[in-house]
């Protein structure tokens, strides 16, 4: 019963929602290395690949681009451009960006706080609407002499004017993991409170660590990203026939974390 549902909707989906390459111009194709009806994935440099994206054609963008910190990509990133330079690249694809999306769409870019004060003030000024900075909490991170200890990266959330979609999502009220006890009392209102659990806010303190394996691809050993920020950034801004960008492979959790899930 569970699969015949699964292949309705699958089904339903399939009806409404485009095909990834009716987005795109044919001068992506070369770019082109699998397409399901789930989507498409493209190899090469981003720059050379969004021109070809239609103009708002998108619903959802979601960038975790390198963060300049001078680790190793391999030989066709290079990860330790001048402060100057590498804001210039990402301002490069943030454009392409705001040119893809629909009115009403969503924007989201992973980083390091040092460059998405830069950004945000970037996408501000291009009549991106701010939508939140999301604190991210990193666990285990290394202090840094002469600094506050670094606890999170930021995620900011930008639309292209008013949000079109946007749904909340709740998460389950905190409980100690030693005695299984709510953390909090909320004033004394707890029997008030909806059964689904909290709203939640812009600081997000419950993301596994990347090296966590319920969230981690097991045929991986490389730093990635958190499964679980992949399924927030669509839950909250785009229906389930919208179309969605991730803009930067990186180890490739998006593809693999998809295909699993249209399984």
């Amino acid at each position: 019963m569970r699969q015949t549902q699964t292949l309705a909707r699958k089904l339903s989906l399939e009806s409404r929602r485009p095909s990834p390459l009716a987005l795109c111009g044919p001068e992506i194709l070369p770019f082109r290395v699998y397409t399901s009806e789930w989507g498409t994935l493209f190899n090469g440099d981003c720059l050379q690949i969004l021109p070809h994206i239609r103009d708002s054609s998108i619903d959802t963008v979601f960038a975790d681009p390198p963060f300049n910190l001078a680790k190793n990509y391999g030989r066709k990133v290079n990860d330790d451009l001048p402060d100057r330079e590498y804001v210039e690249w990402c301002k490069s694809w943030l454009a392409h960006c705001q040119r893809v999306i629909k009115p009403g769409g969503a924007l989201f870019v992973y980083n390091l706080p040092k460059w998405n004060t830069i950004l945000g003030s970037y996408l501000a000024g291009e009549d991106m609407l701010f939508r939140h900075w999301i604190a991210v909490s990193i666990k285990l991170s290394l202090p840094i002499p002469g600094r506050l200890y670094p606890s999170h990266y930021s995620l900011l959330y930008f639309t292209k004017g008013k949000p079109k979609t946007f749904r909340r999502i709740r998460t389950p009220i905190q409980t100690c993991r030693h005695c299984s006890g709510e953390i909090r009392d909320y004033g004394g209102h707890r029997n008030a409170m909806n059964p689904n659990g909290v709203n939640l806010t812009d600081v997000w303190d419950d993301i596994p660590p990347v090296r966590h394996w319920k969230f981690k691809s097991r045929k991986r050993t490389t730093n990635q990203l958190s499964t679980k920020i992949l399924d927030r950034v669509p839950q909250t801004s785009m229906c389930e026939e919208g179309a969605a960008l991730d803009l930067v492979g990186g180890t490739g959790v998006t593809p693999e974390w998809t295909s699993q899930d249209s399984q």
